[in-house]
Parts: structure tokens; C-alpha cells; sequence
């Protein structure tokens, strides 16, 4: 599965840095939740919760039904 999952984040990661951030996977557990750092801007970014949620994970999501949640490391 860990495979998938950084193959769905490489279609996230253009995103994240058109606006000077980036996604790095931390881990993926076997009960589905996929453990993610955000970077650049997008680490202290006021909006960076909802970049996970609705950004990040819904797309993760989409690509790798498996996925239970995707969660700050």
C-alpha cells in the first residue's frame, strides 16, 4: 500500500508546491492511516488543516481506497 500512497502524493505534491510547500509521507500503518509531514509554507500555513482534509486526504483517498484517514506527523 505504501507504494500507492506515494504514487497518489506525487499528484498532490505539484500543488502544494506551486504554492512553496510539499507533502512528505512519514508512514502508513497497516489499519489504513497514512501519517504525512507538510512542509515550506505549507507547515505553518493557518489553512494547512484543511490542505490535510481536503486537499491531501481526499485525493490519497480517491487513488488508494484502503486509506481509513491521513493524519499530521
Amino acid at each position: 500500500m505504501r507504494k500507492k500512497v506515494e504514487e497518489a502524493l506525487e499528484i498532490v505534491r505539484p500543488m502544494l508546491q506551486r504554492d512553496g510547500g510539499d507533502v512528505e509521507l512519514v508512514d502508513v500503518t497497516e489499519d489504513g492511516i497514512v501519517k504525512v509531514r507538510l512542509q515550506g509554507a505549507c507547515a505553518g500555513c493557518p489553512m494547512s488543516q484543511m490542505t490535510l482534509t481536503q486537499g491531501v486526504e481526499r485525493i490519497l483517498k480517491q487513488h488508494v481506497p484502503e486509506i481509513k484517514a491521513v493524519e499530521p506527523a
